[in-house]
């Protein structure tokens, strides 16, 4: 009986979270896009040249009437709705004697202090960035922090949560589904520095309505459910109240979209995304679950590779998105599409993770 009510209770904070996260970002958007067209905070100019220094031709003409026109800072949304519902029922189940508030409460040293802690950082770092590409200043051709810049600030979060998880909390080993545990002692350093940066390199997902705001709510709605089945509840409420603040975000976001999710937004997710993968040992199947990041990765990986080696495209438009968008493919079918694959790609990592445990 007690085991049913338990069960019942972490149910509840789960879903229900999830829904007030989605009702809170719901009714702040309309106030938030207010201020958005008011300040006109979209890009000036059109993307015209690649992170290599060529041209665009292809992207401009897809984007000219897209990316001109609609502001950024829609990721805003998703961190801001994170830190609302966090300190409210931080702050209620302390002012509270009712255990029910301090149940709602997930906001715990062992569990979600740091996915939080990266989850903010990341943002400022990405609010920072859209700022600069809205205004036109920074260093980037289209305004900005450049590349390295951010990466480098990237490498350094990513780094403070290597030396944590491997230093404080004595982790040492990766689970393997179907094998078990493997150690791996000093190289988990470099693996959670290298999955933080290839997350982050992921970001370039983010090209077309609605595409990053279905994808990642299908990749954090199956860590949430791999952080619940492990007992982690508030690391599961966690991705629970993202998930919310995702579908809200996407109510907006599809076509044709309000906003974007710029940086802001992007930065934040794929970090904390990297620390909860780590939190819940299931590094493993993160290419599994978060499939479309990696082949957006693979095809501007490819592209880079093959112009500068071959001197010709394997895409006409980098990453695969823009591919499909180049070929004719309206973007709602592209983003619709990839949903698609993400979310029977999740269900697929999901089960693998949970075998054996």
């Amino acid at each position: 009986m007690f085991q049913n009510t338990d069960l019942t209770l972490n149910v509840v904070k789960v879903l229900g979270l999830a829904a007030i996260s989605f009702a809170i970002a719901l009714s702040v958007t309309p106030l938030l896009t207010h201020y958005m067209y008011r300040y006109k905070l979209w890009r000036k100019n059109v993307r015209q040249f690649s992170p290599d220094g060529s041209k665009t031709p292809l992207f401009s003409a897809l984007h000219k009437d897209r990316e001109t026109n609609t502001p950024r800072f829609g990721g805003v949304l998703i961190w801001l709705t994170m830190v609302i519902v966090a300190f409210l029922f931080w702050i209620i189940s302390a002012i509270s004697e009712n255990p029910f508030f301090d149940k709602l409460n997930f906001l715990s040293r062992n569990q979600t202090w740091l996915p939080f802690a990266t989850l903010v950082a990341a943002s400022v770092l990405g609010l920072a960035d859209d700022i600069l590409q809205v205004f036109n200043l920074g260093n980037y051709v289209a305004g900005g922090l450049k590349f390295r810049h951010r990466l480098a600030v990237v490498f350094l979060i990513a780094l403070a949560g290597a030396l944590w998880f491997h230093f404080k909390l004595g982790w040492e080993t990766m689970y393997i589904p179907g094998y078990g545990d493997m150690y791996i002692n000093g190289f988990y350093i470099p693996l959670f520095v290298g999955t933080m940066i290839l997350l982050f390199s992921s970001g370039i997902v983010d090209g077309i309505d609605g595409l990053s705001g279905g994808v990642f709510a299908s990749i954090f709605a199956a860590y949430g459910g791999i952080a619940f089945f492990r007992g982690q509840i508030d690391l599961a409420a966690f991705s629970a109240v993202i998930l919310g603040a995702l579908l809200a975000f996407l109510w907006f976001n599809i076509p044709p979209a309000r906003f974007y999710m710029g940086e802001s937004g992007m930065l934040g997710l794929t970090t904390s995304l990297t620390v909860i993968a780590f939190l819940t040992d299931s590094v493993f199947v993160l290419p599994i679950i978060g499939f479309v990041l990696m082949a957006e990765v693979a095809s501007d990986v490819i592209q880079f590779a093959s112009k500068k080696f071959r001197g010709k495209k394997v895409f006409l438009i980098a990453p695969v998105h823009h591919h499909f968008e180049a070929k004719g493919w309206p973007p709602y079918k592209v983003t619709m599409r990839f949903w698609i694959i993400s979310f029977v790609a999740a269900m697929i990592g999901m089960v693998v993770a949970l075998i054996g445990r």
